[in-house]
């Protein structure tokens, strides 16, 4: 097994239990939320599925990127699965029914959308561009909707068991999504610094600062749907992303780079917007006080 194999097989089940671990702690009346709010939901569809991979389109197509930001640009951006996504969420004062509705309703699209997104970006590029729907789906099934499912059920068996097992199990993930970055590093910290010399940092935060903008925007007027769009505007599967590219560009070698960059620059952007969500919880909670 080589070491992409490797980091692939890490990420799928390190997301896999993540999303297991919000399963435990959600119900089926969250998994269907966002479909009893048709409004809500097309604003949802249209900050993920349509202006972030028009804004990536538009980035690789205005500068002149090299071939591995283009292709991760474009690979990210047609990604819209939030694999860890709803555990910041809430943690940021998001709503639970919503943060857990939106993850499911994305991944069941994501498996036309991704095939049919990358063949119409491909063709405005005037290139050839492919993903397998078989491959899109299992992906999908095993990383978010397979998962989530089994733990809605285990909690409406055995609640007792799903609250003390929901922690320890998300925290496992957590931990072993850590040696998925460790190995992405020992793989990508080449490649990505490549694209760092080349100033190409910068195009790839534009891409998740505009993420957040546009989700945040179309969050609609509650505040706490509001930090939900917005992260999952700004976050992309990473495992979606990698398959994406190395199906259709197998030998370009700093698409891992450039997606290990993006990971990273996600992470720093999004503890800066939860930080700042955060304070403004804490001074409305303040004023409601005086």
């Amino acid at each position: 097994m080589d070491l992409l194999t490797l980091v692939s097989a890490a990420v799928q089940a390190s997301v896999c239990l993540i999303v297991f671990s919000l399963g435990l702690g959600s119900t089926h009346e969250d998994a269907l939320y966002l479909l009893r709010q048709p409004r809500q939901l097309v604003r949802s569809l249209l900050s993920m599925n349509v202006v972030m991979p028009l804004v990536a389109a538009g980035l690789a197509a205005v500068f002149d990127f090299p071939a591995a930001l283009n292709v991760s640009l474009v690979a990210l951006a047609v990604s819209p699965v939030p694999p860890i996504l709803p555990k910041r969420q809430l943690g940021a004062g998001g709503r639970a029914s919503y943060a857990v509705g939106l993850l499911m309703v994305a991944a069941l699209l994501a498996i036309v959308f991704i095939p049919l997104a990358v063949k119409l970006i491909a063709l405005g590029f005037g290139k050839e561009g492919h993903v397998p729907e078989a491959a899109v789906a299992r992906l999908v099934a095993i990383t978010v909707l397979v998962p989530i499912a089994a733990g809605i059920v285990l909690r409406r068996l055995a609640p007792a068991f799903a609250a003390r097992a929901a922690r320890p199990i998300s925290l496992g993930a957590m931990a072993l999504l850590g040696v998925v970055v460790v190995l992405l590093l020992i793989r990508a910290w080449r490649p990505a610094v490549s694209l760092i010399n080349d100033g190409h940092v910068l195009a790839l935060a534009v891409f998740v600062a505009i993420g957040f903008i546009v989700g945040h925007l179309l969050g609609g007027p509650e505040p706490e749907d509001r930090v939900v769009l917005a992260l999952a505007t700004a976050s992309r599967h990473p495992g979606v992303a990698l398959a994406i590219a190395t199906a259709n560009f197998p030998h370009e070698s700093r698409v891992m780079g450039a997606i290990l960059l993006y990971l990273l620059i996600s992470l720093i952007v999004s503890v800066a917007y939860l930080a700042w969500r955060r304070r403004q919880l804490a001074g409305v909670a303040g004023a409601a006080r005086t």
